[in-house]
């Protein structure tokens, strides 16, 4: 071997070992690989994770140590991620409007399993200290099911809205038990000490929730629309907050958590929001996965797995107590046994507080290697246990939601007064998909007999007479003399508007706030996803922004060809019923025919879907709609893949964009409208919805839970 081969051998050696990078690629690798296997396995890319660490631990290929400085580093900001995470997605204006039954379930949900936990732990031999902390690990509980209820309609359901609010007091009770626990395995822990902690943690709560929500709201107000400040305003916040809870002497998690909740209202539902979530998601919060992986030695695992008893005690116990708990919500609030069974499924899975805690009470010698090992297979068996249940029973919940809403007022495409001519505007900016687009615009506008706008939006440096500035001019008139035409031809006037703005999204979503546009129709490529890696930034950013319906499509014929029509309906809100609108309104304008498609339970009786095809064309004669859809009820044990499966015989498939919400403290879990974008091989127009203010979330709130008791009484 030559000197110069052994001197490159050594070098690649010191690089590898000593290059505090390296670690770095190998998780970004780890990362971006193992999540994307496992999921087309069908298994949860969070196992992969967690055996990806196992492989590349000490145990197996040593090439990381948990003590390293950078996987520490990481794993550190993950977790505090995570609790972060938790608390930001906590929707507040739901439990504000519960708030006093929330309390009282998430006392149920929390004393229940914190009682049985306490017991397990004393029961196999663990100090009173150690067994208080493995009760408050029962106690939280992670909305991993969000999405299956989101899909299902049933999220204003009052027993849904109630265990949502609940999630608040269960993480925060259980982020106190572990504060003390810790604090008290820590040294001599007094009275006057403990009544010292819980008056440090009570100020520094309160500075933290009342002082960062005002400084939040401050700041993003003077910040306007500069979302890079107001995304570093957000991180400085959480680990700011996570610093000062270890100044007082508790767990950084427990800042995290307030952190979350303090800025939830600040960041609201916008992008964000959207940005942070993401960023954790996709880097920090994989790599403590990939963390907690390492500190689990398979020998030692399965000689503790082997020791079923412990494990079989856990998985039971914190079942059975989550069950009691709902049980008594339904004694005492007089709900159903449907949502009595929905509260309990969506309060079985145990993944971002529950692992959160156990790995600080691991590192704090509180709890022994045995149990961290059952509490992976503890969080492993309820986050699959518990959204299979929720997508069992909730299903049932969406009876009365049709019932709630079907003495709705009329909805054509909005909210706004059905008086008011319809405006419809339409961006160009693609001549590739420019024709399409104001074809099925002028469509529309004809039919509803309102006002057609092609927009165009040219952007350029500050200096109004700088060169490029004047090429995009030229260019947005070409493209919108182009649209004029176009829309002669099909008997539509166009009003055509040239605006000069900093950014095409947010001229597009300004100009057609200042025509009161009721309908904004964008165009996207055939290769495409959903929101910002998906459709691309300025559809996700006028899908964020944007006061009216957004209608994104993908044509891959005119407009004027469609012959069918296909509707996937899930539920009968006004809002989920607005697609079917939609595609009424572009049917009766074309002469197509339209169906709606429902996807039952593949169990159901044939006497059943019979039944609940009648119950929804009944429905359906109540709402004057422009034309009698045909309805299709299908029973399937995959919506998705039923309505992949019908849309092969339709020449447009029209679905609804709902907001995603992560869970499982920010690991995303894949909702129905994005597995359809992503499969649908043919042409598609996802109609997006405006954020809603607080006010009229809670106005519609109101008007539903009005019309469930004119029905009842």
């Amino acid at each position: 071997m030559s000197f110069l081969h052994i001197l490159a051998v050594e070098s690649a050696s010191e690089v590898f070992t000593k290059e505090p990078i390296v670690p770095f690629v190998i998780l970004l690798i780890v990362i971006l690989v193992v999540p994307i296997v496992f999921e087309r396995l069908r298994l949860p890319g969070l196992v992969g994770l967690l055996l990806a660490g196992v492989l590349l631990g000490p145990n197996f290929l040593n090439l990381f140590q948990t003590e390293q400085s950078t996987i520490r580093l990481l794993s550190n900001i993950g977790l505090v991620y995570l609790m972060f995470v938790a608390g930001l997605e906590v929707d507040m204006e739901q439990f504000r409007q519960t708030r006093n039954k929330s309390l009282g379930f998430g006392t149920f949900t929390f004393l229940i399993p914190l009682i049985v936990g306490t017991l397990v732990g004393r029961i196999f031999g663990f100090g009173w200290n150690a067994s208080i902390l493995i009760g408050s690990l029962f106690a939280s509980h992670t909305l991993l099911a969000y999405p299956i209820i989101s899909r299902l309609g049933v999220i204003n359901n009052e027993a849904v809205t109630v265990t949502i609010g609940a999630t608040i007091f269960t993480d925060i009770g259980a982020l106190l038990v572990l504060a003390i626990c810790v604090a008290i395995h820590a040294g001599e822990f007094t009275a006057l000490s403990l009544i010292t902690l819980l008056g440090s943690l009570f100020l520094y709560s309160a500075a933290v929730l009342i002082g960062f929500d005002w400084a939040g709201k401050e700041f993003f107000r003077r910040s306007g629309d500069e979302e890079g400040k107001q995304f570093l305003f957000v991180l400085l916040a959480v680990f700011l907050a996570a610093v000062g809870a270890q100044l007082i002497g508790v767990e950084k998690i427990v800042g995290a958590f307030l952190a979350g909740l303090a800025v939830n209202d600040v960041v609201g539902e916008g992008p964000v929001k959207e940005k942070v979530v993401f960023v954790g998601s996709v880097l920090f919060i994989p790599i403590f996965f990939v963390d907690l992986g390492l500190l689990i030695n398979i020998p030692a695992f399965v000689a503790s797995i082997s020791n079923i008893w412990l494990t079989l005690a856990i998985v039971i116990g914190l079942i059975g107590s989550k069950f009691i708990a709902a049980f008594l919500a339904k004694l005492i609030y007089r709900y159903n046994w449907l949502e009595a069974l929905t509260m309990w499924s969506l309060s079985i899975p145990q993944v971002g507080a529950t692992l959160a805690a156990t790995l600080v009470g691991y590192r704090a010698g509180l709890l022994n290697e045995g149990m961290l090992n059952s509490v992976i297979v503890l969080m492993l068996v309820t986050a699959t246990l518990g959204p299979l249940l929720t997508s069992r029973v909730a299903v049932g919940l969406m009876t009365s939601t049709v019932s709630v809403t079907s003495d709705a007022k009329p909805l054509y495409l909005d909210t706004t007064d059905t008086e008011q001519p319809l405006t419809v505007v339409v961006p160009v900016y693609n001549p590739d998909t420019e024709q399409y687009l104001i074809e099925m615009a002028a469509l529309i506008a004809r039919q509803a007999q309102g006002r057609l706008v092609p927009l165009a939006i040219a952007t350029g440096p500050a200096h109004m007479d700088a060169p490029q500035l004047e090429s995009a001019i030229a260019k947005a008139d070409a493209l919108l003399d182009k649209a004029t035409a176009m829309s002669h031809d099909l008997g539509v006037t166009a009003e055509s508007v040239l605006r000069i703005d900093d950014a095409i999204a947010l001229g597009i979503t300004r100009a057609s706030r200042e025509q009161n546009a009721n309908l904004i129709v964008m165009g996207w490529g055939k290769r495409t996803g959903f929101r910002a890696r998906l459709f691309g930034n300025v559809i996700d950013s006028v899908l964020w922004a944007s006061h009216c319906l957004v209608a994104v499509t993908r044509l891959l014929e005119s407009p004027t060809k469609i012959q069918r029509i296909l509707v996937p309906v899930q539920n009968f809100t006004p809002e989920a019923l607005r697609p079917l609108r939609f595609a009424l309104l572009l049917a009766t304008a074309i002469g197509a025919q339209v169906t709606l498609l429902n996807v039952c339970d593949r169990r159901i009786k044939p006497s059943s879907i019979a039944w609940n095809k009648s119950n929804i064309e009944l429905l359906l004669s109540k709402l004057a709609l422009p034309q009698a859809p045909v309805v299709e009820v299908v029973p399937h044990e995959n919506v998705a893949q039923a309505i992949i499966t019908a849309a092969k015989a339709y020449d447009l498939v029209v679905l609804r964009s709902i907001q995603r919400r992560t869970s499982a403290g920010g690991l995303a879990v894949s909702d129905l409208t994005s597995q359809l974008v992503a499969q649908l091989s043919g042409s598609i127009v996802l109609l997006g919805e405006p954020q809603k203010s607080n006010a009229a979330v809670i106005r519609e709130q109101f008007l539903q839970r009005s019309n469930r008791t004119k029905l009842e009484k």
